[in-house]
């Protein structure tokens, strides 16, 4: 067969690794503008730097120990190797293989140049780890078991890893090369009973061999390290049985590991294989009998007094991920529910009662893009929750971005997409709880352009960067790029941020050619060396390229500056699944909301601001990344107003504390007072409730109401509350957390409960029967659980919507106080016929439908009003909204009789 040199595979490999990473270069060099427009180039290059020696280093020290085991078995071919008397040399067997062995050897040289490129590129990865291991923090905290700072085996342990792992792959390899090798030269071969091979083969794998087992001491190290990371039923943590017994066999098994690498080094002298068998069995009779006698312990001595044998690692448990979690400066308050609430008492606490959310998510972004979205390329992808002070009052308030949604165009070509359909606009923001006469959401701020009636303003309300995952965009082309619909025709705008990298030369837009797969981008007349390239526009998408080690929240919320621009709030945390002695959830068992990021909504400017300073991880990062980060006074004070507690962040805090509350080992071991997060019913199905924002005074520890986020806690197998914990959002005590606890021998009603008790209400459960076969819809939203003073009470909204789909309407509001449940329009009437007329609260928090003045005229009005809505229905033959409008005419009427 025809010569193969092994210079061409070498050539060819060279080729497919060029055409391979050409794609990755340009990608590469377009990132760096990126960054630089960003003024994160310390990133970038840091990160690059990092990635490069690491995959250049260890490809390079790869292929040098296997060409080296390459080399050593090439020429152990020269000497004879004689069995049983025939003299079998390798040149003979060499030559009858004509040209295979040529073959044999590219072929392995190009198994090696793989090999390096894979191992290089996996240790690449680990830029991370390296640099954190060089920039460690301390924790301030030992472990008891090896008296090291939890720093080591959360910043250096993962590298130790690394190197470890990195070496076994490379003697693997290293063994499967010489395999290979000696085999094709006919060095190792089969014999009756077994095989032979040459004595150069077998010194050759008692090195190999040598260090396999000294690196599987290092595994028995390693092994010995992560047992405080164990996950046992009872505690997290290695306990008695893996430290009195399993860690004493890892001690042996690591000395017996390094005496069988002595051994296989020094065999070759020896020219006995019982050495290399007996090492072997040694180790993996080891292994086995340490997780024997680990589970005798645990049987016979630990198990008939687990609680005495346990209780320290279960103490050490408790302490360790409360301190993980952030739950150790959790404040503790009684809270014994009374039922005296008076009308002095809702007066008293009117911005509480103001501020009670009746509008769920779901359906108020539905009602948004019904009526807000102006055309279909827009959307609302997201309602959030944040608090203003609107018009001299605290107000908790919902608002929504009209993002701009490319597969929506009605024209999808490629300079609609990308030069004239470039940005969303505006936004839509209302109060939590104000309801208009038809059901519908009140508006501070509407429409396009963007209206207020307040005094809130947005006057920068173009926005590049979203929630939506949209396509990169040119701007500052020739072509005339949309900014909004005005009547039957658009208004144009030209940019004037400075985000995005400008479009520069040839070359420039050859790369952007390349990068996003478009001709277009090279021939296209209306591209000047002033446009400007935006992409990375998605506010996740965007942070995780800007700080690619932090962890980032899904749910980034808008603030509006007091200039008017539009600016998107991110939550970073710092995690770890390395925190010794602490309960594993989700994948983390150390979290922490180090980081709050702002990104303009026009320029794609982005700030990362330090939240917890004494977090170690996220100064380690600093350390890494001088100069990234900014101290959060460095905020502006108009967007660091509206820093709030991630719901992520409580949702497992919440989980976590519904253990380890209890403290004490021995009620933690007998799980007497385990707790739960109570389930809602949405869609006709059970779900685990989410903390909520809220705006209240807080029992205790305030003297004015606040911007908080909640969640209340029942026992683990029954539906009372017990508890319920508070995350407290306003300066100066952001951050903190407080947990209210219920008197055990007082029954307070949980969520379904209430629940419950409204299915078990007569009246209710007509009303709801009768709307469900109307061809309509209800949905019930999220039952707040809301304390004022030492009360609490229960507030759940209605939504109607028709079975097919539309605008779902907020059609009634149902509260629960007591023993005592009423279902109104309005959560002011609702506290009106709780607490018999007492429960009227200032006008700010009613809504236009209970609006009308409290004189005759007025009340005459509404009754006209409602009369002739009723009529309307029943011209279009809605019976039953003609049921609701005449039943509110009864009621007007009844306040007019009695004003009589």
């Amino acid at each position: 067969m025809p010569s193969i040199k092994k210079w061409n595979l070498f050539i060819y490999f060279v080729i497919f690794m060029v055409l391979s990473t050409a794609g990755k270069a340009v990608k590469l060099v377009t990132d760096y503008w990126w960054f630089q427009e960003l003024g994160f180039t310390e990133i970038f290059t840091k990160t690059l730097s990092a990635q490069l020696a690491l995959g250049i280093g260890a490809a390079v020290l790869a292929w040098a120990v296997l060409l080296l085991n390459w080399r050593s078995a090439r020429r152990a071919r020269r000497k004879p190797f004689i069995i049983f008397g025939p003299e079998v040399s390798v040149a003979g067997p060499f030559q009858q293989l004509g040209e295979i062995g040529p073959l044999v050897d590219a072929l392995m040289l190009f198994a090696i140049l793989a090999g390096g490129v894979l191992i290089g590129s996996w240790s690449a990865g680990h830029w991370e780890s390296t640099l954190k291991f060089f920039h460690a923090s301390s924790f301030g905290w030992n472990d008891p078991v090896f008296g090291r700072d939890a720093g080591f085996y959360v910043f250096q342990v993962p590298f130790l890893k690394f190197l470890y792992h990195y070496a076994l792959t490379v003697t693997v390899l290293s063994m499967l090369v010489s395999v290979a090798m000696h085999a094709a030269g006919r060095l190792i071969v089969i014999v009756p009973g077994g095989f032979e091979a040459a004595p150069a083969v077998k010194t050759h794998f008692a090195v190999l061999g040598g260090c396999l087992a000294l690196l599987v001491a290092f595994h028995f190290q390693f092994a010995m390290f992560d047992l405080l990371h164990f996950q046992r039923e009872i505690a997290p943590g290695a306990g008695y049985s893996q430290l009195n017994a399993f860690l004493p066999g890892l001690k042996v098994l690591r000395v017996v590991a390094v005496l069988a690498a002595l051994l296989l080094w020094a065999s070759p002298w020896f020219a006995d294989a019982r050495i290399l068998f007996g090492a072997i069995l040694l180790l993996v009779g080891g292994t086995i009998l340490a997780r024997v006698y680990a589970q005798v312990v645990q049987k016979f001595e630990v198990a008939p007094n687990e609680l005495v044998r346990e209780e320290p690692f279960i103490r050490l448990g408790i302490e360790n991920t409360r301190r993980a979690y952030g739950l150790d400066g959790a404040q503790e308050l009684e809270f014994d529910p009374q039922e005296n609430l008076d009308a002095a008492a809702l007066q008293r606490n009117h911005l509480t009662l103001n501020n009670i959310r009746l509008w769920e998510h779901r359906p108020l972004r539905t009602t948004y893009s019904q009526l807000q979205e102006i055309r279909t390329y827009y959307d609302f992808l997201d309602a959030d929750n944040d608090r203003y002070v609107v018009d001299g009052e605290y107000r908790q308030v919902m608002l929504s971005m009209r993002e701009l949604v490319p597969e929506s165009l009605p024209s999808r070509i490629w300079i609609n997409e990308h030069l004239t359909y470039t940005h969303g606009y505006g936004l839509c923001l209302g109060p939590v709880n104000q309801i208009s006469a038809e059901g519908l959401p009140e508006f501070f701020i509407k429409d396009i352009p963007p209206k207020s009636s307040t005094n809130i303003r947005v006057t920068r309300p173009e926005i590049y960067y979203g929630e939506s995952r949209t396509k990169y965009a040119i701007t500052n082309t020739l072509a005339k790029e949309f900014d909004y619909p005005s009547g039957d025709e658009n208004v144009y705008s030209d940019y004037a941020g400075k985000g995005g990298v400008p479009a520069g030369g040839l070359l420039r837009r050859i790369l952007f050619a390349v990068r996003f797969g478009e001709l277009k981008i090279l021939f296209s007349k209306d591209i000047t060396p002033g446009s400007r390239f935006l992409y990375y526009r998605s506010v996740r998408e965007r942070m995780d390229q800007c700080a690619p080690f932090l962890r980032f929240d899904n749910d980034p919320y808008v603030v509006i500056s007091k200039e008017g621009r539009l600016f998107w709030m991110v939550d970073g945390y710092s995690i770890t699944d390395r925190y010794p002695y602490s309960e594993n959830v989700q994948g983390l068992n150390y979290i922490r909301n180090s980081v709050k990021a702002t990104i303009d909504a026009y320029d794609g400017a982005v700030t990362l601001y330090v939240a917890d300073p004494s977090d170690p991880i996220v100064k380690t990062y600093s350390g890494i990344f001088p100069g990234i980060f900014q101290p959060l006074d460095a905020m502006p004070e108009d967007l660091r107003s509206h820093i709030r507690y991630p719901q992520t962040l409580l949702d497992i805090q919440a989980r976590i504390f519904a253990v380890y509350h209890m403290t004490d080992p021995q009620i933690f071991y007998n799980k007497e007072d385990l707790w739960k997060i109570p389930l809602r019913t949405a869609g006709g199905r059970s779900e685990v409730m989410q903390p909520y924002y809220t705006i209240m005074k807080l029992a205790g520890v305030g003297n004015r109401e606040e911007f908080i986020l909640m969640v209340p806690f029942t026992p683990s197998n029954k539906e009372n509350m017990i508890a319920w914990m508070a995350a407290r959002c306003d300066a100066p005590n952001y951050g903190k957390l407080l947990v209210y606890n219920f008197p055990k021998q007082k029954l307070v009603y949980g969520p379904q409960q209430i629940e419950s008790r409204i299915d078990q209400d007569a009246e209710i459960s007509k009303q709801l029967t009768l709307w469900n076969q109307g061809g309509s819809r209800v949905e019930r939203g999220s039952l707040l659980v809301i304390p004022v003073d030492q009360s609490l009470l229960y507030v759940q909204p209605l939504y109607l919507e028709a079975s097919g789909g539309g605008l779902p309407e907020l059609k009634r509001v149902i509260a629960a106080y007591g023993n005592s449940i009423a279902m109104e329009e309005n959560l002011e009437l609702c506290l009106d016929r709780i607490f018999g007329g007492g429960g009227r609260r200032p006008r700010a928090a009613g809504s236009a439908a209970a609006s009308g003045a409290d004189d005759l005229s007025g009340l005459a009005r509404e009754a006209r009003d409602r009369f002739e809505k009723a009529q309307a229905a029943a011209r279009r033959g809605d019976w039953s909204s003609f049921g609701d409008e005449m039943q509110a005419v009864r009621r007007i009427l009844e306040k007019l009789a009695g004003k009589r």
